[in-house]
């Protein structure tokens, strides 16, 4: 088993969760609640990695604060 992690944000306009996988292409998703996009996120990589192991085009580092 592996875990990746997931980017999530809320649009303002829509007021759904959207997530992504930083460097994972094609694995990202949306929903109501955020454990609806957990699972969504969860089926979306298990489709991608039937293709096979990905190739990751970046790796999460984490975040910063930027004081301006």
């Amino acid at each position: 088993m592996r875990a990746y992690t997931a980017v999530v944000e809320r649009c303002p306009e829509t007021k759904l969760y959207v997530g992504y996988i930083p460097g994972f292409r094609g694995a990202h998703s949306q929903a109501a609640t955020l454990e609806e996009l957990r699972e969504n996120l969860r089926e979306v990589v298990q489709m991608l990695l039937e293709d096979g192991e990905p190739m990751m085009e970046a790796e999460f580092v984490g975040t910063q604060a930027v004081m301006v």
